[in-house]
């Protein structure tokens, strides 16, 4: 989902999923605007009244459209909203796959085994306006490049190389053929 609002129906897919018995783990996706929102909140007590196996990723970018967090929550960390529903928050850094692979793989265990939801909040952030019109003149260059310091994409491809997974070769050729498969398909559109 992408919405507050449709954290509710990912709770009724997580209640469907829990009724099957089938092991199935419903994941609800929203930024940090949608966490202000009683929707989300609405959701996400449910979830947690009925144990239901859905997990709650806030990927927090710092800003609600251009409305900063600072300005608009008297918390820092979102997933501190998780103690009022009894459920764990974690923060991660968004930028870090492993990192949020890792805390994702616990939360889905703990839904599979009955223990309900989990809020996750993903640290990250969004290089550009929230849409075309946005020129982003809240936010300073200084903060937006700071950010591209961050790029999980280099930090995913060093981290392959330093395990010994991949070699840079090998890496670059999926590069190049993705960067071939996007040009293809920017043609035939």
């Amino acid at each position: 989902t992408a919405n507050a609002g449709a954290s509710l129906t990912v709770t009724g897919a997580g209640f469907g999923a829990k009724y099957k018995k089938g092991g199935s783990v419903v994941v609800s996706f929203f930024g940090d605007g949608a966490s202000n929102q009683g929707t989300f909140h609405e959701a996400i007590n449910l979830a947690s009244l009925l144990k239901l196996p859905v997990i709650f990723v806030c990927e927090n970018n710092g800003y609600a459209v251009s409305t900063s967090q600072a300005r608009s929550q008297a918390i820092t960390d979102i997933a501190d909203r998780a103690v009022a529903y009894g459920i764990p928050g974690v923060v991660v850094d968004g930028n870090d796959a492993f990192a949020v692979y890792e805390t994702t793989n616990e939360a889905v265990k703990r839904a599979r085994t009955g223990l309900g939801p989990t809020l996750i909040e993903c640290k990250t952030y969004r290089w550009y306006g929230h849409t075309i019109m946005d020129t982003g003149a809240y936010r300073t260059q200084e903060e937006i490049e700071s950010w591209k310091l961050k790029d999980p994409i280099p930090r995913f491809r060093d981290k392959l190389v330093e395990m010994e997974v991949m070699n840079l070769g090998e890496i670059n050729d999926i590069e190049q053929r993705i960067v071939e498969a996007v040009e293809k398909s920017v043609k035939f559109a």
